[in-house]
């Protein structure tokens, strides 16, 4: 188990760093098109920004940057596609692992995240741009498999630490990514290859790196990666310690008939995994619809109220990676089993609440810019605070909300070994409950809040706006967490 687990990590941080380089380019990637193709009034692209134009008139008035503006929200609109697109796959793909295993649906979406890198290396217009990402979107599986394969090989006392390991992949490639990818953006290829008569994207190098890393890491699943469906944990991996805290934390005994094994609670009904899967998908949805937002607008916000550049912005973002990561390698893996997985995700939802609530007392104390304590750059310290106190926050939120309830959801998923231990004969699964199928669609429902989240963040054009959003928001959702019975393990 530790093995598959160290493999799915490596990977992981191969397939993200790929995924994260290209995240800092999208804005200035647009503008490059936008040169090239504005002298053609009826373009692919000059429609586009026209239809973002219209709606844009339909939330405020333009202003001075209002074209700088409407390429940023071409930007997000793209992010919102590519979820979208993951919306409608993921469940196809986790069906089709539950079919044909883990490893060889994994390899074939590996086989389209490369298609989707040389299609960005050798794109010149829009249209071959957005291709790029329509692939990669229909392609990526890499996460939810990586879920699938981790709970295919843990039990339900260490599940939640092991599903750690894929936030810690997201956090530690989300800092070193972008930065790396904006290096290399200033890093063309050489000016002899114009010779040979080949066309390349602007950002070639880094989309070349990616490339590289994406064959690597497919490379490296043949060799390493063992096919894990249909996997009967071995009880030498079993946690005696993890096992306790969860009978513990549920109120049950982990003594048996003869007081010599620790056993984890026993299963709930297959109606009641059912109904739990499907709170469960309806509370990711509404969490990432709200999260995503915020995550979106916050260098909105840092950018209109503090006038921050890309630098500054970059720091932020980071820092709340770095924070993420090392929460989730130190607090998340080593409490959710004790605490339970709906608790842990129920304080992460907290302190969410506390950090919307900072940026909106953000704006007060900038306002009183010439009255407040200034710093150096002339904002009040007062401000700086509140917004490193959020940054604080929205870090802790992200170590634990989605890492717990999917570690909540794969423990609703049937965990037979694929054979009957009495006939021998292949065990039956309930198709709603299959690993594959049922953290497909519960990656979907989060997918969906992160193709919508974006959208709603930068369609509400005030503050007061925004924050009736989100206590509509955070009402829902904290209505929701209580009648789910999240509190600990199933």
């Amino acid at each position: 188990m530790a093995k598959v687990e160290t493999i799915v990590f490596l990977s992981l941080i191969l397939d993200l760093f790929a995924f994260t380089i290209p995240l800092p380019l999208f804005p200035r990637i647009i503008e490059w098109y936008t040169l090239r193709e504005s002298s053609d009034p009826r373009g692919f692209l000059s429609q586009t920004l026209g239809g973002i134009r219209a709606v844009r008139s339909l939330l405020y008035k333009p202003g001075a940057q209002s074209q700088r503006w409407d390429v940023v929200l071409l930007g997000g609109l793209m992010g919102s596609i590519f979820s979208g697109l993951q919306f409608f796959v993921s469940p196809k793909i986790g069906a089709l692992s539950d079919k044909y295993g883990r490893k060889r649906v994994l390899l074939a979406t590996m086989v389209g995240n490369i298609l989707s890198a040389l299609v960005w290396m050798k794109s010149t217009s829009f249209s071959s741009y957005l291709l790029s990402r329509v692939i990669g979107g229909l392609s990526e599986g890499n996460v939810q498999l990586a879920i699938a394969i981790l709970s295919d090989v843990t039990t339900a006392a260490n599940r939640s630490k092991a599903l750690a390991h894929v936030g810690i992949a997201f956090a530690i490639c989300f800092c070193i990514g972008p930065p790396i990818g904006a290096y290399f953006a200033s890093r063309p290829l050489p000016s002899s290859i114009n010779s040979w008569g080949i066309e390349l994207n602007i950002y070639a190098v880094p989309a070349l790196i990616t490339v590289v890393l994406l064959v690597l890491e497919t490379i490296f699943l043949v060799v390493a990666l063992p096919e894990t469906k249909g996997t009967k944990v071995s009880d030498k991996y079993v946690d005696r310690k993890d096992e306790a805290k969860s009978s513990k934390a549920n109120g049950v005994s982990s003594s048996t008939s003869n007081g010599s094994s620790n056993k984890a609670s026993p299963k709930a009904s297959v109606e009641k995994r059912i109904s739990t899967l499907k709170a469960l998908r309806q509370l990711h949805f509404l969490f990432l619809s709200l999260f995503s937002g915020v995550e979106f607008t916050l260098t909105f916000l840092t950018f209109d109220l503090l006038d921050w550049n890309n630098t500054q912005n970059g720091k932020l973002i980071g820092s709340i990676g770095i924070i993420s990561a090392l929460l989730q390698g130190g607090y998340v893996r080593r409490s959710a089993s004790k605490i339970g997985e709906g608790k842990m995700a129920r304080q992460g939802v907290l302190s969410c609440f506390m950090a919307l609530g900072l940026l909106a007392l953000l704006p007060h104390y900038v306002e009183q810019t010439g009255s407040a304590e200034p710093n150096s750059n002339g904002r009040s310290n007062t401000a700086l605070r509140l917004l490193q106190l959020s940054a604080v926050c929205m870090a802790f939120t992200s170590a634990t909300v989605v890492n717990s309830l999917t570690a909540f959801a794969s423990l609703q998923c049937d965990d037979t070994g694929g054979y009957d231990e009495v006939t021998g004969k292949p065990a039956a699964e309930n198709p709603d409950l299959a690993k594959g199928q049922a953290l497909g669609k519960f990656r979907s429902s989060g997918q969906l809040g992160r193709a919508l989240g974006p959208i709603a963040g930068t369609s509400t054009s005030t503050l007061a706006d925004r924050r009736s959003l989100i206590d509509l928001l955070l009402f829902v959702l904290l209505q929701h967490v209580r009648p789910t019975g999240l509190s600990g393990h199933p």
